[in-house]
């Protein structure tokens, strides 16, 4: 067995759940005793020691020679696999669907045709009412393949009414594919360019999306394709920094879940991932009343749904948690209590607990360095922001990478490391200059920054005061907003001016927007 597949075997073991592992030794003892199946020997040696050492189970485990290993190996892979799959069936309703369609296979291989197209109807019914097209479409394959080869006189007409039950299905995963296409695609996109930067960057877009964009009547759209028609908009919306029409989108996508509450058992992911969305577009817009309240309907859903069924869904839970619990705490300008989120985070992060992808766990250096920033511990900041810096040419999210570099240098002149900003200033200009990532903002930034070294402390508050006021200035700029999302400059500078840590300027900001509210309520 490869090396690839060794390190395979040992990742799903380490993956398995205590009620997983109980289930797999019942599985395999269910007929024959544990001492005679050599396969379950191996898995209890690698379920302790968690690491493959092959001369220690040659001298450890009686019975099993090392010409054996490889296939032992396999097979007990594959044995975990047909155990978790039996466990699944439980409660997985696209596994279940997959069962029926095998049962039918044997039925139809034992020439019991009838039987077969009877187990059939009832696993289509189940695949058209979870949105399963994939399955629906081989179901009606299948009898097509049954009511064609043989005459099983099963109701007058049945031919056409397959023919037609195919082609309409044909055509909505075709309609939902196009959405889903254009959805991921804009991901893609995303992930290189991250917001506009300017009217360029916009046209691109814009002209990518319009000749991308099937000429498709949402009202003719399945469920699913709806949820990908609202996802393909809030991308695009979202790298538009258009968060007015993002937000409708991404409201919508949850309604349709609202409005179909079964269809949150079938897609669940697509669920979490459109909370996740609306949260996104609500911090951005700043409305954190309905922030609040879309935050606790995620919280809850742990409450709702037994996570320990999915790692996945698991995963995708602690993701948007985390991610959503921080942002709350930069809307409110509690950063000193949010620090407190960030052990149990990079435990689960060190751990590679959910397989999160190296995007994922980037983005979250950055925000766990701007809460240490935010709550004054400049330290722990530069610590997190050279793990974003320090990474070797990733090809992703280049945004991120440049805003780390801007906050560590403003993260170093506030620990009055002058001579390393002076240092570091000409770098990271060049590295922005490669990227092509050089605003405005960025551009007077960099301008106060160097000369630092030379002002007289007396000059520092002045310069303070001007540079906050072109920045003002920058930031009714459509195209100069993509800064203040990921850093807010401007509180930060407030804080310089009135000698005030920057956690209490952005605190009073967000105290006088709820008085705000409430007076116009």
């Amino acid at each position: 067995m490869p090396k690839q597949k060794t390190d395979d075997l040992i990742q799903l073991i380490s993956s398995l759940t205590r009620a997983e592992k109980r289930h797999f030794r019942l599985f395999v003892k269910r007929n024959q005793a544990s001492e005679d199946i050599l396969f379950l020997k191996l898995f209890d040696f690698l379920e302790k020691k968690q690491e493959y050492d092959e001369d220690l189970i040659l001298k450890r485990l009686q019975g099993i020679k090392k010409r054996q290993l490889s296939n032992l190996k396999a097979h007990l892979y594959k044995q975990l696999l047909i155990s978790l799959r039996l466990l699944s069936t439980k409660h997985v309703p696209d596994i279940q669907i997959r069962e029926s369609v095998d049962y039918a296979r044997v039925l139809y291989n034992k020439g019991l045709y009838r039987q077969s197209l009877d187990v059939l109807d009832k696993a289509k019914t189940k695949a058209l009412e979870g949105c399963y097209h994939a399955q629906t479409m081989e179901i009606l394959e299948f009898e097509k393949h049954i009511e064609g080869q043989y005459i099983t006189r099963s109701i007058e007409g049945r031919a056409d009414a397959l023919a037609r039950e195919t082609l309409e299905m044909s055509e909505t995963i075709s309609r939902a594919n196009a959405y889903s296409n254009l959805s991921l695609q804009l991901y893609g996109l995303y992930l290189k360019v991250g917001y506009v930067r300017d009217e360029k960057d916009a046209i691109l877009v814009r002209e990518f999306f319009a000749s991308q964009m099937p000429r498709l009547s949402y009202e003719n759209l399945d469920f699913l394709g709806k949820i990908h028609f609202c996802q393909a908009h809030v991308w695009y919306f979202h790298m538009l920094q258009d968060f007015a029409y993002c937000y409708r989108h991404a409201q919508r996508w949850v309604d349709l879940f609202k409005q179909q509450p079964e269809m949150i058992e079938h897609h669940t992911s697509l669920y979490l991932k459109g909370l996740h969305n609306l949260l996104n577009t609500l911090f951005n817009v700043l409305n954190y009343r309905k922030f609040r309240s879309t935050l606790d309907q995620l919280l809850e859903f742990a409450e709702q749904y037994d996570l320990s069924r999915n790692k996945n869904v698991e995963g995708l839970y602690y993701l948007f948690k985390y991610i959503h619990s921080i942002k709350r705490h930069f809307m409110e300008g509690t950063f000193t209590e949010g620090t407190r989120l960030i052990p149990e985070l990079v435990e689960i992060m060190e751990e590679d607990r959910y397989n999160w992808d190296d995007h994922r766990v980037m983005v979250f250096y950055y925000r766990i360095a701007s809460m240490y920033f935010g709550s004054g511990d400049f330290d722990n900041a530069i610590t997190y922001l050279n793990l974003i810096i320090n990474q070797k040419n990733p090809d992703y999210r280049g945004d991120i990478q440049a805003f780390a570099r801007i906050l560590n240098l403003i993260s170093h002149f506030e620990l009055g490391n002058t001579q390393l900003v002076e240092y570091q200033v000409k770098s990271v200009y060049r590295f922005l200059g490669k990227m092509n990532d050089l605003g405005n903002v960025q551009k007077e930034i960099f301008r106060f920054v160097r000369r630092i070294p030379r002002m007289q402390e007396s000059e520092l508050k002045q310069e303070f005061i001007n540079l906050r006021d072109k920045l003002v200035v920058l930031q009714k700029d459509p195209y100069e907003q993509r800064p203040f999302l990921y850093l807010d400059i401007i509180s930060w500078l407030e804080s310089k001016i009135q000698d005030r840590p920057v956690e209490a300027i952005i605190h009073d900001q967000f105290l006088k927007r709820q008085d705000a509210n409430v007076q116009k309520a």
